[in-house]
């Protein structure tokens, strides 16, 4: 897993070439590939997130029929305070640019 990450990593090396947006000469500007990635890490973290909200309230319906429609409101709610995090990453890379 460890040798993948590298590897894609090795791949995206190109995006580091790039010149600076100010046009001053000497050091790089990082702010946008850290943006990218910053994005994807989020991304992920909330896909996995969602996933065990959803498993979890699933279960919990399973078990406890009556409570099914706190069970629901508690879910809706929870994802969207999840995917409010990717969508705050995805409003920060835009501001990196």
């Amino acid at each position: 897993m460890i040798f993948l990450i590298v590897a894609v990593l090795l791949f995206a090396c190109p995006i580091f070439a790039q010149g600076n947006a100010a046009g001053a000469a000497g050091g790089s500007d990082l702010r946008l590939p850290f943006a990218y990635i910053a994005m994807g890490i989020a991304s992920g973290l909330c896909g996995l997130g969602q996933a065990k909200a959803v498993a979890s309230a699933a279960e919990g319906m399973a078990r406890n029929p009556a409570a099914q429609g706190a069970i629901r409101f508690a879910l809706i709610l929870g994802l969207v305070f999840i995917e409010s995090l990717a969508l705050y990453t995805l409003v920060i890379t835009y501001v990196a640019k």
